[in-house]
């Protein structure tokens, strides 16, 4: 930011240092949820470099040493900047930053805080940018996101790291390779570190559309855990709209400075061209929420025609059943009428009118022919049998 000047604080700086030794709010974890753990990576400084026309001249072993390279005896120097580089720094470390650039207040706060949405705010001639990176991991079939806050001033760049992406260490390379950018100040840096934002998002988006492609593949082969797993993706779409959407706004935030502040026309151009690409992202994202809303649809629309074939194989079932039940039913209603004549038939009762009637016999087998032709015809016109 070649043409500012440097604002004056508006509040000691002891207050930041107060600031630094806040206790968080209760609900905030002090490290996010994605962040990656790896052994021997602790809270400290990864580089701290002074550049003079965008060329490493220094490599400092403080963020005052810094402050002392940039500093000659009659003031800032335009052609110099330097850029600490920190990874997951402690509340005490951003409180020294913030006495030695002049870093605003509520800035500070969040940055210790962390746990912010995308955003770009300015105060003054300092920028505070909050981005979201992300990488997929295909081991597991999910994103990971990881915070990124950046400080800019006229003469500095300061990066705090809250996760392992984005691989920061990679874009000091790329600018270090090109002089002739990093010497157009900080505003170049702050492109770089967009643009690999960005353009981490792209594996990203390949893996959901992966991933996407093998959920209407399970949809269609009936899987019962695929309404699970649309539900899951949903929900990782939803997270990367969140880190991609307000891309656009930053973007434009940025663009709206070009002509205040002076932005070189190169940069401008690629500054541009990142918010064609944020544009291009938040256009698949959105895409892939409509598949999954589709997705999910058809899904229920086949688990109900599923459902009712179950249901009417069930009726088939039961109904079948029913049929043999009356068949049985009916059967046992015709055996049922003989043995019941024959049973009474049977009494060794001593009074019976029929035991000394001659027909008695041959009567009691015609009772119980007639009865079960009776019957048999009854439940023949009614289709039991």
């Amino acid at each position: 930011m070649a043409d500012r000047r440097r604002p004056q604080l508006t509040a000691p700086l002891t207050a930041l240092t107060t600031l630094a030794r806040r206790p968080r709010p209760n609900g905030l974890s002090p490290e996010p949820a994605t962040r990656l753990e790896l052994p021997g990576r602790g809270p400290k400084v990864i580089d701290n470099a002074v550049y003079s026309h965008g060329k490493r001249v220094a490599t400092a072993e403080s963020p005052a040493e810094s402050r002392t390279l940039l500093q000659l005896a009659d003031g800032f120097t335009e052609s110099r900047l330097a850029w600490l580089g920190l990874y997951r720094p402690e509340p005490r470390q951003v409180g020294e930053l913030a006495e030695l650039f002049d870093l605003p207040e509520l800035a500070v706060e969040d940055a210790i805080h962390a746990h912010q949405r995308p955003k770009f705010e300015r105060y003054g001639e300092t920028l505070f940018v909050v981005l979201k990176a992300a990488r997929y991991l295909d081991a597991r079939e999910e994103v990971e996101f990881g915070e990124l806050h950046l400080f800019l001033g006229r003469d500095f760049v300061i990066t705090i790291r809250h996760a392992e992406s984005p691989d920061l260490a990679r874009v000091r390379r790329r600018l270090e390779s090109d002089p002739e950018l990093l010497a157009k100040g900080s505003e170049s840096v702050l492109y770089a570190i967009l643009d690999a934002v960005v353009d981490g998002y792209l594996p990203v988006l390949a893996g959901l559309d992966k991933d996407i492609d093998e959920i209407e593949l399970e949809v269609f082969r009936g899987d019962p855990k695929v309404s699970r797993r649309i539900y899951e993706l949903s929900q990782e779409v939803l997270d990367v709209q969140r880190a991609t959407a307000p891309l656009s706004g930053i973007c434009a935030a940025i663009a709206a400075g070009f002509e205040k502040y002076g932005v070189d026309e190169e940069l401008r151009a690629y500054l541009r061209d990142v918010a064609d690409h944020v544009t291009g992202i938040n256009e698949r994202v959105d895409a892939f929420r409509s598949q999954l809303r589709d997705i999910l649809t058809v899904n229920a629309t086949l688990v109900a025609q599923r459902q009712n074939e179950e249901m009417k194989t069930l009726s088939e079932t039961s109904i079948a059943q029913g049929e043999e039940v009356k068949k049985i039913s009916a059967w046992a209603a015709i055996l049922f009428a003989p043995s019941l004549v024959g049973g009474v038939y049977g009494m060794n009762f001593d009074h019976m009118p029929e035991r000394t009637w001659v027909y008695g016999y041959p009567f009691a087998l015609a009772l119980m022919l007639a009865t079960s032709l009776t019957l048999y015809v009854i439940f023949k016109r009614r289709d039991w049998i």
